[in-house]
């Protein structure tokens, strides 16, 4: 049986947007990097990761989503961190609404991660900033 599900772009769209609009819920949401594996998924509990930077989303953290193929949607300006909590090699980040709510979970490196830093080596002090942050949702499911 096949199972090949697409949605069309309006569709995606609206997805996406609703996705990245619940970061606005409460206020500023933030971008929280962490160390070690990344939690099972965006609904398990922090465990013995570290917490090493938190970085800031603006009032409203992403523009609309495109009516294209995939549908992408680009980040507002981010506010750096600018003292790093700890040192540590950065591994995943958890995005959360301005209540605190986790929105979403991706991964972080420096080639073929969600979020891309010239290195995932932070140190504590150390400020650490995203100049850009897009996130993409295929149509094809």
């Amino acid at each position: 049986m096949a199972n090949a599900p697409y949605l069309t772009k309006a569709t995606g769209q609206a997805a996406l947007d609703a996705i990245v609009d619940r970061l606005d819920t409460g206020g500023a949401g933030s971008i929280k990097i962490y160390t070690a594996s990344q939690a099972a998924n965006a609904d398990t509990a922090i465990g013995a990761q570290t917490l090493l930077a938190t970085l800031a989303f603006g009032g409203t953290a992403f523009g609309a989503a495109s009516n294209a193929d995939p549908t992408v949607a680009t980040a507002n300006a981010i506010t750096s961190d600018s003292s790093a909590d700890a040192t540590g090699t950065a591994a995943w980040a958890r995005l959360a609404n301005g209540a605190g709510t986790t929105i979403l979970d991706c991964s972080v490196g420096t080639s073929s991660a969600d979020i891309i830093f010239n290195t995932v080596s932070f140190v504590s002090g150390a400020v650490i900033a995203i100049s850009s942050f897009t996130i993409t949702l295929p149509l094809h499911v």
